[in-house]
């Protein structure tokens, strides 16, 4: 069965630093984009990084210099570091494959169920 599934969310407080983790099963993550996308309540869902089969990065903006995304293929898994968390980085963080290989915002194949983040006092 394909599936991604995300973790390490959790409760951090501002200036706080997570993990993400998406493992990958079912398929090898090596020859996919994989992007990292959030969605708090009430808002769309958003795009947060990215990285391309051949290891190119891309971020959004607000998360410039505070996120990293990276893979490790011997695990086919994907990690979203995030550092100085802020209250407005609080969302559901989803993981999702790209086998063109190229970030671009649409489409994605596979998507995880999703990871909570809260940053908060």
């Amino acid at each position: 069965q394909v599936q991604l599934v995300e973790s390490g969310g959790g409760l951090v407080q501002p200036g706080g630093s997570l993990r993400l983790s998406c493992a990958a099963s079912g398929f090898t993550l090596d020859y996919y984009a994989i992007g990292w996308f959030r969605q708090a309540p009430g808002k769309e869902r958003e795009g947060v990084a990215c990285i391309s089969s051949s290891d190119r990065t891309s971020y959004k903006d607000s998360v410039k210099g505070r996120f990293t995304i990276h893979r490790d293929n011997a695990k086919n898994t994907v990690y979203l570091q995030m550092d100085s968390l802020k209250p407005e980085d609080t969302a559901v963080y989803y993981c999702a494959a790209l086998q063109d290989g190229v970030c671009a915002p649409e489409p994605y194949e596979y998507w995880g169920q999703g990871t909570q983040v809260t940053v908060s006092s």
